[in-house]
């Protein structure tokens, strides 16, 4: 079957003809960064070129951690990447081009065929584990290795997007997809919000993989929340992989990052379980089977040339010429009688009239709305909180009972061991909701900065000064919240989140500062003091630009007494 139409898409209104010198035959797709187009070099080779999006290309600190991330993937060299070739940080707008992958994406290839047989896999693996090996030689973290950024060509996998995944973070991409990485195929310690190492892309390799044998992912689907916390507390259910990769991916999934096998021993280990077909080149048949036929790929886009010659511009003469002239009626056109002539114009003056009244009238009506809504906001200042933190606190209380994780669930965990069923996601434990759940109260645009804090445990949570338990602090990159008496955790992929959830998965918070880098507007936080009083803050602005004048502001709902 051709593939070519869904692969390569013709270019939209709102796509551009060129950028930066090269022509753009085709859409290959969009993600949370930008899109993606066909062009060619010069020389007619095939690239990839992603066109970064407005909103990151305002962002200077996207643009700065953009150009070092380019600098350090030009390094990379591997037979198991999609090289990079050209890029511009600075450019209107950024933009970089890798060389163009004959092949569908992991994610692609699986929902086509099904889960993949166990000599594809090792092969798949080997493959990305030695891509791995020449993206860690130069000093990067790919962050976000999944099946959509594995592509398979006929000769073995291809690994992308190794050397922007650090750039989007913290930007405008973070706030759609919670933050750099996918739940799914995130590794404890990055869905812990600590630090990330190579081990963490072992991690990844190890879910993608699992992914690949079974045809979805190993630690189920649902809601981020439910994945995330199966991935921190549970161990995988290797029982439902095929036999000959257990050993191997037990390996890749193990907790403790120390534990992991590096990349070479993943390269080793499938090797020998390769056996010949290693050595032959070319991978084995059953790889080239799931590929399938190389699609033809658009041929460059020649430069544009004149419809036709545009004519001569004729001689003046010595005669004048007419400057303008006017259409004619033709011969034997009804001409309007006097009386039609008169009925007309009647009509055009009564629509005029009825055009001004009208005009008069609507002015009339916005100048009387927004007296009335500025009658009304001096009232609404008055009052404790705010009609949308309020609002937004009460649909909190009542999704509760109803949205939290144990009840979004279908079943239970399995076994009394507290490991869970990874591919269902009714494996997550969670306080139940009862009546005397403590009241929420909302505080819309809490504002944080240098010079104030806020305490949870405080009637009015705002301070105008530093001795709150939580305070915002940009000495470290990027700054950060923190607090000595509470413990924060980062709703990955959240909207709306509730007071269960919350509850959920700050039973594991243990961290007393929590670096804003991958927090955009619409981020929200968990927090917990000593006093067992819970916090959920929602980032509205972030400004962390210039340390010395940063600041945020957010909305923040608070249950007392709520541990």
């Amino acid at each position: 079957m051709n593939h070519a139409t869904e692969i390569f898409q013709p270019l939209q209104a709102d796509d551009p003809s060129r950028v930066a010198g090269y022509r753009l035959a085709a859409r290959l797709g969009a993600g949370g960064m930008g899109r993606v187009y066909l062009s060619h070099t010069q020389g007619g080779r095939p690239v990839a070129l992603k066109v970064v999006r407005p909103e990151l290309a305002d962002d200077p600190d996207f643009r700065r951690r953009f150009g070092r991330e380019i600098k350090a993937a030009r390094r990379v060299r591997g037979a198991y990447t999609a090289e990079l070739i050209d890029a511009d940080a600075d450019g209107v707008p950024p933009w970089l081009a890798t060389l163009y992958v004959p092949g569908p994406s992991l994610a692609e290839a699986v929902a086509r065929r099904g889960p993949l047989p166990v000599p594809a896999v090792l092969w798949l693996m080997a493959g990305v584990a030695e891509a791995l090996q020449a993206i860690h030689a130069e000093g990067i973290v790919h962050r976000d290795l999944k099946p959509s950024n594995v592509l398979l060509a006929a000769d073995g996998p291809r690994v992308i997007d190794f050397g922007i995944a650090l750039a989007a973070d913290g930007t405008s991409y973070t706030a759609t997809g919670g933050t750099i990485g996918t739940p799914s195929f995130m590794a404890p310690e990055q869905a812990a919000g600590d630090g990330v190492t190579a081990a963490t892309d072992v991690f990844a390799l190890g879910q993608t993989a699992a992914f690949a044998a079974l045809g979805r992912p190993l630690y189920g689907d649902g809601p981020a929340v439910n994945v995330l916390y199966r991935i921190v507390h549970s161990a995988p259910d290797l029982d439902l992989l095929p036999e000959p990769l257990r050993p191997l991916l037990a390996r890749c999934l193990a907790a403790d990052p120390a534990e992991r096998a590096t990349p070479a021993e993943i390269v080793e280990w499938c090797r020998k379980r390769l056996g010949t077909e290693a050595d032959a080149g070319g991978g084995p048949a059953v790889w080239r089977e799931i590929t399938g036929p190389e699609v033809a790929v658009p041929a460059p886009v020649p430069e544009p040339t004149p419809a036709s010659p545009q004519p001569p511009v004729p001689a003046p003469t010595a005669y004048p010429q007419p400057l303008v002239t006017y259409p004619q009626p033709l011969t034997g056109w009804p001409q309007p009688t006097p009386e039609e002539r008169t009925a007309r114009r009647r009509r055009a003056a009564l629509i005029s009239v009825t055009g001004v009244l009208g005009g008069a009238l609507l002015v009339a009506l916005l100048a009387w709305t927004v007296m009335d809504a500025r009658d009304r906001s001096g009232g609404r200042a008055a009052a404790t909180g705010s009609s949308r933190a309020g609002g937004a606190a009460s649909a909190r209380a009542s999704a509760s009972s109803s949205d939290s994780p144990s009840n979004s669930a279908a079943g239970s965990a399995a076994g009394s061991s507290g490991t869970s069923d990874p591919g269902a996601g009714d494996s997550v434990p969670s306080a139940s909701a009862s009546p005397r759940d403590p009241r929420p109260e909302g505080f819309a645009q809490v504002w944080l900065d240098a010079k104030t804090s806020l305490s949870l445990g405080d009637k009015n949570p705002e301070r105008k000064d530093r001795k709150g338990d939580v305070r915002f602090d940009c000495r470290a990159t990027g700054c950060e919240l923190t607090g000595d008496k509470v413990v924060f955790m980062q709703m990955f992929g959240a909207h709306g989140t509730t007071l269960d959830e919350c509850r959920l998965m700050l039973r594991s918070a243990h961290r007393h500062s929590w670096t804003l880098a991958a927090a955009a507007a619409g981020t929200e936080f968990c927090m917990k003091d000593t006093e067992g009083n819970i916090g959920l803050y929602v980032i509205q602005t972030k400004s962390t630009a210039m340390p010395d004048i940063a600041f945020l502001t957010g909305d923040l709902t608070v249950w007392r007494n709520a541990a």
